[in-house]
């Protein structure tokens, strides 16, 4: 198989020899409970939706570079309200992976950069803090990436805000801001630790697009409809679904 276009990770040397957390095509973390299922015509579930498996498959996988410690919302003894968010490397060690951006502090948004947005009353009227990504991620001319939560398998602490980068002309590493599921978590005590999946990466070639709306050709319609219950399941994958290929 010919592989037309590729996706670059770099980082610096001392950092790439670690061999650690290396960027993943993302049908590597498919979770495990989606494993386990079955599906027949018994008992048809998710399984069999291919739309479904395409988000846990499609693109690539980051995760996180280093332990980071999280005191959200929590309060201390007296009763003032703690916001911590300190990374591994700068809290205990002060040495991280020399020349990458893991050398720098967190780097934090104020919560006036998101004002009016449901994301403000969710992280708790908090600063939103970054994960610092040691990764520079390079596209053919032309193609960008949509950075977005694992799909169908994120975690339930916490999430990126998602984003869209020109990765063929920005040359530097993208960082990403993160929100605390305060939903779930009114305080959240806890480590995110080194290797959590968090950041799911889409290429996708940049077009113009116009949009048309139309009544549609019931003549065309129907026979399709006809043709899609020849089967009991797979109907979508057997005649519709088109393969994807992510290495």
């Amino acid at each position: 198989m010919i592989f037309s276009k590729k996706i670059e990770f770099s980082s610096t040397e001392e950092y790439v020899d670690l061999k650690q957390d290396y960027p993943k095509p993302a049908k590597y973390f498919t979770p495990e409970w989606f494993k386990k299922l079955n599906h027949s015509i018994k008992e048809m579930t998710v399984k069999g939706c291919m739309p479904f498996l395409d988000t846990l498959t499609t693109g690539y996988i980051l995760s996180v570079p280093q332990d980071y410690i999280i005191r959200h919302n929590v309060m201390n003894e007296e009763a003032k309200k703690l916001d911590a968010f300190q990374s591994s490397s700068l809290m205990y060690y002060n040495y991280p992976p020399m020349g990458t951006n893991l050398s720098q502090k967190v780097e934090v948004h104020s919560t006036n950069q998101l004002a009016g947005s449901p994301l403000i009353e969710k992280n708790k009227n908090l600063p939103f803090h970054k994960i610092m990504n040691p990764w520079l991620i390079k596209t053919p001319p032309g193609y960008s990436c949509l950075f977005v939560p694992p799909l169908n398998n994120k975690d339930d602490r916490f999430e990126i805000l998602p984003g869209i980068v020109d990765t063929d002309t920005y040359e530097k590493e993208v960082n990403f801001p993160i929100v605390i599921n305060g939903d779930k978590y009114p305080s959240l005590d806890t480590i995110i630790k080194k290797g959590t999946p968090y950041v799911q990466v889409i290429p996708f070639k940049r077009n113009d697009w116009e949009m048309k709306i139309k009544v549609r050709d019931e003549k065309k319609y129907k026979p399709w409809q006809f043709f899609f219950r020849l089967k009991l399941i797979h109907a979508y994958k057997t005649f519709f679904w088109k393969k994807k290929n992510y290495k």
